[in-house]
């Protein structure tokens, strides 16, 4: 859902209809500069989602345990080691949307680069029992990828045309998926590199993460090179740079009828956010005006100030607590030691069978960035609840009947195998996508971006607790793991079920109605007054458009 575009601006989407009269993959098509832009901007996510999965392919790998054999052996320490990441995550994203707007975006995601090309090369850096580098290596590293997680979408969503918004964001999703999938066929070939026992190479555990630190490195030389957020731009008055911007993303020059309606209404938007701001915290605006560290933090604050507010924080916190409580990203970490756990014959056999999860994972997701504002969010997330939790108890089942005897029922063990791939596709196709989709949209606008921050550190938080408590809960509870699971995704529907309302096709004033709150009408007000003040409504009033004009432009934004 494409939140800037959900205020009532009727007259700017319907004038905007008359003038393209044209789909959004005609729009792709014929700009792709843009396409360009947003592809190699999503690197961010690439990285994001080649985390989730590297670790646990180093793990297993017999140069690794021989270098870290006390690490390896430690549930504790081995906990320690996939959480920290999330740790440096949970900071990066918070600190994200401030540097987001006094550095800009661009740069923001420059120092992204920089934090995750530093632990790359610190982790295979690493000598023999020298582990401080490698947990210096994955919390450097969680800096850059929470850092590009709270600012990559952000970027692209800025750069793109309201029409194809929801396409060019999407691309950041599709990029960490990606990076899941590729880590886990990555670290399954460079486990042949000098044979797989005594042989073996140490560039083999080290392969992985030097083709980790690649991504970056190119997005940090190519990165001076993309333009601006001309959102940013405007609210850093540089109007006239903002301007030429928007003309040279929509290939239009800059008096085009298309290109000056953008432009004003990501103006009236600035000035909608700095008289938010004043409404919100008229004492401190007067007394610290132009301090943009002090607006970025009382805008945190004001997340909390009101009951509505809070409501709707708490729903996108939420949201995020039971996603990473499903179970999700503790299978992703541990997935090739889940596997030989289950029994499969061989390290390498269960390696391949992590290539496969990561297969399940990247196709499961495609249909689901399709049907989400067709079925709707609340009947994905309880369907997916549902095939997740059963997953997890069948699982849970066979484990503690066969655990002690799968050379003798290898056949259990590989149905393990295959319950854990349905629950991984009803993850990808459920919550997913959806859970970020929700978190993106329930905000009023004068807590969007900000709330939206908080929802996605409760990810990174959550995150790192289960990395650090599932190495010693498979360790100690081995069968009870996957049923704890099982229980959170109960919980979960409960909640969804009871709490959670439906969004689907929902514009931020009718999210008011479904969170009884009036936050949003109140913004709508003061919006409409900023359009006024910025000449976005007189405008658009100029001129009479022919009855014809009119509705091929209603119905192009009905369609779009």
């Amino acid at each position: 859902m494409a939140i800037a575009a959900t205020f009532d601006n009727g007259a700017a989407n319907i004038r905007r209809g008359q003038l393209v009269r044209r789909n959004r993959f005609e729009l792709l098509w014929t700009n792709k500069k843009i396409l360009f832009i947003a592809l190699f901007a999503s690197f961010g996510g690439f990285e994001y989602g080649y985390q989730q999965g590297v670790l646990g392919q180093s793990l297993v790998m017999y140069k690794f345990k021989e270098n870290f054999p006390k690490l390896v052996a430690s549930a504790g320490a081995t906990g320690w080691l996939t959480s920290i990441l999330q740790l440096g995550g949970w900071i990066g994203s918070l600190t994200a949307g401030v540097f987001g707007e006094v550095f800009s975006r661009k740069h923001t995601m420059f120092a992204a680069c920089c934090w995750v090309i530093l632990g790359s090369y610190l982790y295979t850096g690493a000598k023999a029992g020298q582990v401080g580098w490698l947990y210096a290596g994955r919390f450097f590293t969680g800096i850059g990828v929470g850092t590009f997680s709270g600012v990559g979408p952000l970027y692209n969503a800025e750069l793109a045309a309201p029409e194809i918004r929801g396409t060019l964001v999407s691309f950041y999703q599709f990029a960490t998926i990606l990076g899941i999938m590729s880590s886990f066929w990555i670290g399954y070939g460079s486990n042949y590199i000098g044979g797989t026992g005594s042989t073996q190479s140490d560039i083999a555990w080290r392969l992985p993460t030097i083709i980790q630190g690649i991504p970056p490195v190119c997005l940090a030389f190519g990165i001076w090179f993309m333009p601006y957020s001309p959102r940013w731009l405007i609210k850093a008055g540089k109007d006239e740079k903002a301007l030429k911007t928007l003309a040279f993303l929509r290939n239009l020059p800059i008096d085009d009828e298309l290109v000056q309606i953008e432009y004003l209404e990501i103006k009236a938007e600035a000035l909608f956010e700095k008289r938010a701001f004043a409404k919100a915290f008229p004492n401190l605006s007067a007394k610290e005006e132009g301090s943009v560290w002090v607006e970025q933090i009382a805008q945190y604050a004001n997340c909390f100030r009101t009951k509505d507010n809070f409501k709707r924080v708490a729903t996108a916190w939420l949201v995020m607590f039971f996603q990473q409580w499903s179970g999700i990203d503790a299978i992703i970490y541990y997935a090739t030691n889940v596997f030989v756990s289950l029994g499969l014959s061989s390290v390498t056999v269960a390696m391949l069978a992590t290539g496969v999860t990561g297969v399940v994972f990247f196709v499961s997701t495609l249909p689901a960035m399709v049907i989400i504002d067709k079925v709707g969010r609340k009947p994905m997330l309880l369907i997916g609840s549902a095939v997740m939790g059963i997953s997890m108890i069948l699982v849970g089942i066979i484990v503690a009947k066969f655990r002690h005897d799968w050379v003798h029922h290898a056949a259990a063990g590989w149905v393990a195998v295959a319950f854990i791939w349905v629950y991984i596709a009803g993850f990808g196709a459920t919550w997913g996508p959806v859970s970020w989709t929700l978190v993106s949209e329930i905000f009023p606008l004068s807590i969007r971006a900000k709330g939206a921050s908080i929802g996605a550190s409760s990810n990174w938080i959550n995150n790192f607790a289960i990395a650090f408590f599932v190495p010693p809960m498979f360790a100690s509870w081995a069968w009870g793991t996957y049923i704890f699971f099982a229980v959170f995704l109960a919980v979960g529907l409960v909640w969804v079920w009871w709490y959670l309302p439906e969004t689907k096709n929902r514009t931020l004033e009718e999210m008011d109605r479904v969170f009884g709150s009036h936050s949003s009408e109140e913004d709508a007000r003061l919006l409409a007054e900023a359009q006024t003040d910025v000449g976005l409504t007189a405008f658009l009033n100029r001129g009479q458009e022919s009855k014809e004009d009119l509705k091929l432009g209603t119905e192009y934004v009905e369609k779009v």
